[in-house]
């Protein structure tokens, strides 16, 4: 599966949520801080792309596409049934 850049979820967000998780660790673990929050940005990166979610942008770009695609389809079985009765009508 080929992935698309504006199909990926902003990276700025996984590592802003590594660091807010690791700033929430008791005191007596924050030397390790550094270390967790890469261990967090790494499993939080690892789930999100195995749940393969899209940003907003894309969403509302695919929703967009699919209500012109209905659109068109209803345009089109409406030009159907009109032929289908004039087929009638001349038969």
């Amino acid at each position: 599966m080929e992935d698309k850049p504006e199909a990926r979820l902003d990276a700025k967000f996984v590592e802003d949520l590594a660091r807010k998780l690791a700033a929430n660790v008791p005191g007596s673990v924050r030397a390790l801080q550094a270390d967790l929050e890469r261990n967090f940005e790494a499993l939080l990166g690892s789930t999100f792309e195995k749940l393969q979610l899209v940003s907003r942008e894309e969403f509302d770009v695919q929703r967009r596409v699919l209500e012109r695609t209905r659109e068109k389809l209803a345009r089109v079985e409406a030009e159907l049934e009109a032929l289908e009765k004039r087929v009638e009508s001349q038969a």
